[in-house]
Order: structure tokens, then C-alpha cells, then sequence
């Protein structure tokens, strides 16, 4: 029997597949995360009976669904076979109706454990909502600060090897945050599977804890941090992140040149970008060097005269952060970062 269950109810389950029924499209844009798709109608199939339903009505768009599906339940309950193991079963479609109905029933015959999600992804996208609607978290940021290239997203990630919770905001992004932020990186997410992932990190998390997050600006390419978590980012415990410009030099060339012809043309595009910024005259010398595989004049000029005096944080130890660290050694300053938090 298919039990129905609210939003809540479905993300406290324990071994659970969620499984998305809505089409590609929809999936795409945005999920519930973990979800895998078994769409019961493809995005053209999903199309075509929404127009026929407002030409002739509920029974021959319900008609066609059906002719259109029929052929195809054999594969998609293989490939549930495929993916469920030993889980119970999560169903979900837009906001609970005849999509996810048909599939937990169908599910429900062959055997499954079934749970159905009363509202389907709208219930869920309302849940985000209110959980993003809070004026601040329940939890407590510990801050990564520091100029452009001294490793934060280094240090978040080896804090996360190390066991303590990191969020990686530009990592979730696919976003870098600078004028080079999406060199080398795939399409980021949409809006809603952004901010999904982020509370998704911090409802896992749990309440009354700390998490370490790099300072970010309100937005990361074309994403927007939800307003709690800019809050809770100013508010926050705050760790300086330092290290000599050769030292950060080094490593944006790493990050950035790492990819097919160091990534030169992708470098020039986004340097001129900044035409406004420092010149023509500027960016055609920076662009020249680029294509000569000339990088550490470029990276030391932007860093020096751009990214420097954008951000003005300190290059040495300062009185104004609970927590300064040099990075040169980035095992020791995480190391520090780690002791640090022990006394949190």
C-alpha cells in the first residue's frame, strides 16, 4: 500500500531513494537533492498532453498519457531495479498529483516498499522557502577571509577531509567568483538547485553548530546567497587568510591554466572584460602575455592593482580577526584552523 507522507516526513526517512517522475526539463532545472529521474513523460510527450488537455479535456489528455507511457513501463521499472537495492521508495512529481500517483501505484503492485510525497516539489521548493525566510541561521560561521589567491577554497576543502563541516559556496556554484570564475568549469546551477544544496548542507548540519564558509559577495556569477547566509557570513567568527603574492601567484596559475592549452583563450576573454576597468591599452598588453604562456606578469599585475585594492584585506597578521594564518604551508594552516576550532 503507498503511503503518503509529507516533505518533512519523506526527508526524515532513513535509506530512502527519492525518485522524480517529473520530465528531464523539469528535473533539470531543479530537484530535490539526491533525486534521480524516472520521468513518466518526456519533456516533447509532457508538451503534448498539456496542449491536447486544453483543447479536448482531462479524459483525452489522460488518453493519451496513457498510449504514450504503456510502451515504456518495462524500462522504467528496470531501471528502478537498478537503482533501489534495498531502499524504500520516495516518489515525488510537481506538486503531488496524477504523475507520481500513477508511478507509487505501479511501484506499489511490483513489490516496493512506496512512499508518496504529498505536494511533490512545490511542498519541497515551500520548504526551502521558509527555511530561507528565517532572518538568521541556527548555526554559527566560522569565515575564511583573505585576498584573491591564498586558498580558501583549498582550506574549505581540506577542512572537509579533515571531518568539519564546509560549505563550499563557489563549489556549489560552479563559479569561481572572480572575472576568470567560470574557466573551466561546466554550467552552473539554476537558483532554486543552488539554494536547495544549501540548505540540503546546513538542515543536515543540524542546529546550534558551526560550519566554515569562505566570505562571499552577494552574488557568485549569476547566483544570489540566500539573505540568512550573507548574514550569518557578516556575523560570523572571523579567520585571515594570508600568504606572499608569489605564493598566490603560483596558485591561481595553478587553478586557472589547468586545462587544454592552459586555457588561453578563455583567459583573454575574461581579461577583457575588465577593459573598463584598467584600460584597452592594458588588456591588450595582459591578453599578449597570455598568448605568449607569459601568466605570472598577468596574475601579479591583477592581483596587485586589481584584486588587492577590490577586496583590501590585510597581507599580514591583524588585530581585527579572532584567528590570522599564513598559508604558505597549507597543511600547517589547516592544521592551526583546526585547533582553532577545537576551542569553539
Amino acid at each position: 500500500m503507498v503511503e503518503e507522507i509529507t516533505i518533512e516526513e519523506a526527508l526524515n526517512l532513513k535509506n530512502a531513494l527519492f525518485i522524480d517522475v517529473r520530465s528531464e526539463g523539469e528535473f533539470a532545472e531543479a530537484t530535490i537533492p539526491g533525486a534521480v529521474n524516472i520521468p513518466v513523460f518526456e519533456n516533447e510527450e509532457r508538451a503534448a498532453i498539456g496542449t491536447l488537455y486544453h483543447q479536448a479535456g482531462p479524459d483525452h489528455a489522460r488518453r493519451l498519457g496513457l498510449k504514450l507511457v504503456a510502451p515504456k513501463l518495462p524500462q522504467k521499472l528496470t531501471a528502478v531495479d537498478q537503482l533501489a537495492g534495498d531502499k524504500s521508495l520516495a516518489i515525488f512529481c510537481w506538486r503531488g498529483g496524477q504523475r507520481s500517483q500513477f508511478m507509487a501505484g505501479l511501484l506499489d503492485i511490483m513489490g516496493y516498499p512506496v512512499y508518496r510525497v504529498i505536494g511533490g516539489y512545490k511542498a519541497y521548493r515551500q520548504y526551502v522557502n521558509i527555511y530561507l525566510g528565517r532572518e538568521e541561521l541556527t548555526q554559527k560561521a566560522v569565515v575564511l577571509h583573505g585576498l584573491t589567491g591564498v586558498g580558501k577554497t583549498e582550506a574549505l576543502v581540506a577542512l572537509e577531509e579533515r571531518g568539519l563541516p564546509a560549505l563550499d559556496l563557489e563549489g556549489l556554484a560552479e563559479h569561481r567568483g572572480s572575472v576568470y570564475g567560470k574557466i573551466g568549469l561546466p554550467p552552473s546551477p539554476s537558483q532554486k538547485a543552488f539554494e536547495s544544496s544549501i540548505v540540503k548542507f546546513l538542515t543536515t548540519l543540524g542546529d546550534n553548530s558551526i560550519f566554515f564558509v569562505e566570505c562571499e559577495s552577494r552574488r557568485i556569477g549569476n547566483l544570489l546567497v540566500p539573505s540568512p547566509l550573507m548574514s550569518s557570513i557578516k556575523n560570523g567568527i572571523r579567520v585571515l587568510l594570508y600568504a606572499p603574492i608569489d605564493q598566490r601567484v603560483k596558485r591561481i596559475r595553478d587553478v586557472y591554466t589547468c586545462g587544454p592549452d592552459n586555457n588561453i583563450k578563455e583567459l583573454q576573454r575574461a581579461t577583457a572584460s575588465l577593459e573598463k576597468k584598467i584600460g584597452r591599452n592594458r588588456v591588450e598588453t595582459l591578453n599578449s602575455m597570455l598568448a605568449e604562456g607569459n601568466f605570472e606578469p598577468v596574475f601579479t599585475y591583477l592581483l596587485k592593482y586589481y584584486y588587492d585594492p577590490l577586496y583590501k584585506y590585510p597581507e599580514v597578521p591583524d588585530d581585527n580577526y579572532d584567528l590570522c594564518v599564513d598559508t604558505t604551508d597549507m597543511k600547517k594552516a589547516v592544521d592551526d584552523i583546526v585547533e582553532f576550532a577545537k576551542g569553539l
